[in-house]
């Protein structure tokens, strides 16, 4: 993959190494930060320098992997005092409270509770902390490894479902696709969910025009439908979808045009080719297939609905919460306040537009105020989409739709 949220050395499993793009600084600047300890973890996450519910559960597990890594020095074990190393009883218990900790960092995320709920099993597993390293040192692992290649299986599922879908219908030719944050390969272990079916639909698009091109001009060709164009959503107030999506389509060359959260409607109705389908992801799916997302998604959906537009929520299995029976269980973080009051990205120069660099020759980053400061703010960091909104769940096992009472029934999954 051209784009890596998390760089893993995993080439020695008692001194591996994790650093963390730093997605706060996208587009203009590419920095990664070292991880230790879950400390580490759990900064990058609150402060969502990571995001997208799978890589959130990739950096929480690996900050513990980390941990035990550290608790194999003998150095770092005589000059540390939170650990009892000499009582594993007691090692246990305190490290079972630094993984309640982590989990504090992202309570929405239902990833990151299963993959902490894991681990919880392994510590009390373990025997000491060699077992207890190796084994979370193969789970991580597995994890990544797992998280791609499911990323792969769901995108072509996505892909082939729409299609199909469209063929059905008699559509024929170029169509659109929306999208809500950022999903690609900066929410995963690469390829992504919800952007990894557009990525399969546009290598689909691709290899059609390619078979196109080498037939004969006397020939006729059967035409097909054709993802041409991507509009993904801003996503505000942290613009996931202007910073890191739009950013992600223009590496992989994938034709976009971004558009503000207000303008979905009006964009559906002019644009120039038919816009058939919306992609998103999720960091909770509950029973009835209720979703928890970024905010906006909910409207979003909304949106797709008056329009005849197929809304489709892409996630892996992991993402499934299997005890909570509909959204109105999920518990819905809402952030800082000034994280809608002032808005961060890189400083420009008024008059040339481009980026200012520091002595460093780096892009600066800067913060702007847009409200006065004494206004008070709501600032949801997700909603919840009802099921009735959802056309269909995408997962790596494959593609859930509703029966003929318009329930999902996700037990497979769980």
């Amino acid at each position: 993959m051209s784009l890596e949220a998390i760089k893993f050395d995993r080439s020695n499993k008692k001194n591996v190494s994790v650093r963390v793009l730093d997605q706060l600084l996208l587009p203009y600047t590419t920095k990664y930060l070292s991880v230790y300890t879950i400390d580490d973890g759990y900064a990058v996450i609150k402060s969502m320098q990571v995001r997208g519910a799978p890589a959130i559960a990739i950096v929480g597990a690996l900050s513990v992997l980390l941990e035990t890594q550290l608790m194999l020095n003998d150095h770092f074990v005589k000059n540390q005092y939170f650990y009892d190393t000499s009582n594993w009883s007691n090692f246990q218990t305190r490290f079972l409270e630094r993984l309640d900790f982590l989990l504090s960092s992202r309570p929405t995320a239902v990833n990151l509770s299963n993959s902490l709920k894991i681990i919880n099993m392994l510590v009390k597993k373990s025997t000491n902390i060699d077992e207890l390293n190796d084994k979370i040192y193969q789970y991580t692992c597995q994890l990544i490894d797992d998280d791609l290649n499911n990323n792969i299986k769901m995108s072509d599922n996505g892909a082939k479902f729409l299609l199909d879908s469209l063929a059905k219908e008699g559509f024929e030719g170029e169509f659109a696709v929306l999208t809500i944050c950022n999903t690609g390969s900066l929410a995963t272990s690469g390829y992504g969910t919800a952007l990894g079916v557009i990525r399969s639909l546009w290598k689909d698009s691709v290899s059609k025009s390619e078979r196109k091109v080498k037939k004969a001009k006397t020939e006729t060709v059967e035409p097909k439908a054709r993802m041409t164009h991507v509009y993904p959503l801003e996503t505000r107030p942290y613009n996931q979808g202007s910073r890191l999506t739009a950013y992600e389509l223009t590496q992989e060359n994938i034709p976009g045009t971004l558009i503000t959260d207000s303008s979905i409607a009006y964009r559906i109705k002019t644009c120039p080719i038919p816009i058939k389908a919306a992609f998103v992801g999720a960091d909770r799916i509950v029973r009835n297939g209720d979703t928890a997302n970024k905010i906006g998604t909910f409207q979003l959906a909304i949106i797709c609905k008056q329009f005849g537009i197929k809304f489709f929520v892409v996630a892996p299995k992991s993402t499934i919460d299997n005890i909570t029976e509909n959204g109105d269980g999920i518990i819905v973080e809402e952030r800082k306040a000034n994280e809608f009051k002032l808005v961060t990205g890189t400083l420009v120069d008024p008059n040339t537009e481009k980026p200012m660099l520091s002595e460093k020759n780096e892009p600066i980053s800067a913060k702007v105020g847009i409200t006065p400061p004494e206004i008070d703010v709501w600032n949801p960091a997700f909603d919840i989409t009802t099921h009735d909104l959802i056309e269909a769940i995408i997962t790596e096992e494959g593609v859930f739709t509703k029966d003929v009472n318009g329930e999902f029934n996700l037990e497979s999954l769980f």
